[in-house]
């Protein structure tokens, strides 16, 4: 039996740069096939339970840490490796759930025992978060993020079809 994988895209569609997770995600989902389930949310606290069972999970979210815009940067978070830094629980400022991020729901299912084995997260850094569209430096890095899903999928050992410029060979 073939251990299932996800791709979760993480973002609000009309917030500029943090729609790039559900585009990368959309993207994604032309091209790995039905071994692959590819979920958009835009809370994080959706993931306790959304990979719960699963195997392998590629996590595509906007991030803002400081590099150029567009840039796309993957860490790993499953079971076999360490906990989040502290650092990554710095929240928006908004309060409630709101400032419940991805490191939050990575470490509580750590806690819960539902985080999978191979958990990577796939983030492209923004440029802006406010309502419109993406910026150009975003939009122009989602072939990247694709290849980067795609490299992270077939590092867990999932298989997947397509072929060429930002689709999983």
């Amino acid at each position: 039996m073939t251990a299932r994988a996800m791709v979760i895209g993480l973002g609000s569609p009309d917030r500029g740069d943090d729609a790039v997770g559900t585009a990368v995600a959309e993207r994604v989902r032309e091209v790995v096939g039905d071994d692959v389930e590819v979920l958009t949310r835009e809370d994080p606290t959706a993931l306790v339970h959304a990979w719960e069972g699963c195997h392998a999970v590629v996590l595509v979210d906007a991030m803002i840490s400081g590099v150029a815009a567009g840039t796309v940067t993957v860490c790993r978070a499953g079971t076999r490796d360490p906990s989040l830094p502290t650092h990554a629980f710095a929240a928006a400022g908004r309060g409630g759930s709101h400032a419940f991020g991805v490191a939050g729901a990575v470490e509580l299912s750590r806690t819960l025992g539902t985080l999978p084995e191979h958990v990577a997260l796939v983030g492209i850094e923004a440029s802006t978060l406010t309502h419109g569209p993406m910026s150009p430096q975003v939009t122009a890095s989602i072939d990247d993020a694709v290849a980067a899903v795609c490299a992270e999928l077939a590092t867990a050992g999932v298989v997947t079809k397509g072929g060429g410029a930002g689709t999983c060979a």
